[in-house]
């Protein structure tokens, strides 16, 4: 299938261009995570359970040629810290071996393997005795990195220690603000965006952060230590810019902070947030939506790389570990996807340096509660686990094979006319 847009932004040797999945939303039967047990509380919040999900458990090497088919040359996945450690102190040598052999397949593949040690799930020991409020917290997941460097070897290089700290902050105020008003694991009316992340969570979390990239760097020079943050792309009304600073810094910015001696920040960004000077702006009146409920707003990836380009500093590369769009019209999948690599490609020339694009997700998956968002690249029946490669699959690995993003519209000086608010 050909790129469909005329202006290209021709990409370097050694850029990554591939998808993204994690363990628990696609491997199925994540027995031991803390996730799992809150699915499985009668009265939960989540509407569904992840349950086999897409049962790449099994099914990792069939992800991985498709990928590789289709023309990808990066794949990132993430290891379980509920099967390497499922009891405390206690590591499964089998489920080492497991992760072990999808670094190598990947290799052997010809895919850059990208490899996040938490994305979400703990294991449920672990949230028991505390989670990352735990007076050891660090010192627990430090021990669970260091264990890791056995599966990553020497053939992994990007190692994220965890996903969108931003939001488990975020998700653990929640949690206490609904166990405060009555809700237990039902639900509770409150605005989630007004809702600040937890500060002890997030000085814990960075300092798990620090610790656990200082073991991997020790066990291995080789590694690149990051971690990905969730950018939300916080747009003022005029008046509101001092509000919107104040609201971003504990939201976001305070991640980005983390991330200054890093070896590379992971951007995620999806959509955008507008704030008016009494806070959170609801989306506006007719905007099209995502089954997420999100705005449709493409430009969210380059204004989220330019603002962590400014926060981060210029010295510290930048992955896209994250974007993509939930809905089941794949031509409005491809229509986002072109929009947002066009911004994307607008950032780099700009001196943004970019250093790959994982598009979210290599599969339809569970969602963190229900299947009905579907953000794949690749179909899966949920009774046969078939796997189906969707024509923005076809459309954008021809994109990694030649090369290229696409850079959208040009003036006649040829520069590209996107949007590029800071």
């Amino acid at each position: 299938m050909a790129v469909r847009s005329a202006a290209r932004y021709p990409l370097a040797d050694g850029f990554l261009m591939g998808a993204s999945t994690s363990a628990h939303q696609t491997e199925g039967n994540n027995i031991s995570s803390d996730l799992w047990a809150l699915e499985n509380t009668p009265g939960s919040v989540l509407p569904e359970r992840s349950g086999d999900a897409a049962d790449s458990f099994h099914r990792w090497p069939e992800d991985m040629d498709l990928l590789r088919e289709l023309g990808f040359g990066a794949y990132r996945f993430s290891v379980e810290w509920a099967r390497v450690e499922p009891e405390e102190g206690r590591l499964s040598r089998a489920a080492i071996a497991h992760y072990r052999a999808m670094v190598l397949g990947a290799r052997e593949r010809g895919l850059e393997p990208v490899v996040t040690l938490h994305h979400f799930t703990s294991p449920r020991w672990f949230s028991e005795r505390g989670g990352w409020l735990a007076e050891d917290a660090a010192e627990r997941f430090t021990a669970y990195a260091r264990a890791a460097a056995e599966i990553l070897g020497d053939e992994v290089r990007y190692v994220a220690t965890i996903n969108e700290p931003n939001m488990l902050a975020l998700v653990h105020a929640m949690r206490r603000q609904a166990s405060r008003a009555g809700g237990g694991t039902g639900a509770v009316a409150f605005d989630p965006a007004a809702v600040v992340p937890d500060e002890q969570v997030t000085h814990a979390l960075v300092g798990a952060h620090r610790a656990a990239a200082g073991a991997l760097r020790e066990a291995n020079s080789r590694y690149l230590v990051g971690w990905t943050v969730a950018n939300q792309v916080y747009q003022p009304e005029p008046g509101a810019e001092d509000a919107v600073a104040a609201h971003r810094l504990p939201r976001e910015d305070v991640f980005l902070h983390a991330a200054r001696d890093d070896d590379w920040i992971g951007v995620q960004a999806y959509t955008r947030h507008r704030l008016g000077a009494d806070g959170p702006l609801p989306v506006p009146d007719g905007a099209e939506t995502t089954l997420t409920g999100w705005e449709y707003y493409p430009e969210a990836l380059g204004e989220a790389v330019r603002h962590t380009r400014r926060v981060v500093g210029e010295h510290v590369p930048i992955l896209v570990t994250e974007n993509g769009i939930a809905t089941g019209d794949d031509r409005r999948r491809i229509d986002y996807t072109e929009q947002a690599l066009a911004g994307l490609a607008a950032a780099m020339r700009d001196g943004a340096d970019v250093r790959g694009y994982l598009h979210w997700s290599a599969l339809d998956n569970y969602e963190w509660g229900s299947y009905r968002p579907t953000f794949g690249l690749i179909a899966v029946d949920p009774h046969t686990f078939a796997r189906t490669p969707k024509p923005s699959a076809h459309w954008l690995g021809a994109l990694a094979r030649e090369g290229y993003l696409p850079a959208g519209p040009t003036a006649a000086d040829g520069n590209p006319l996107v949007r590029t608010l800071v």
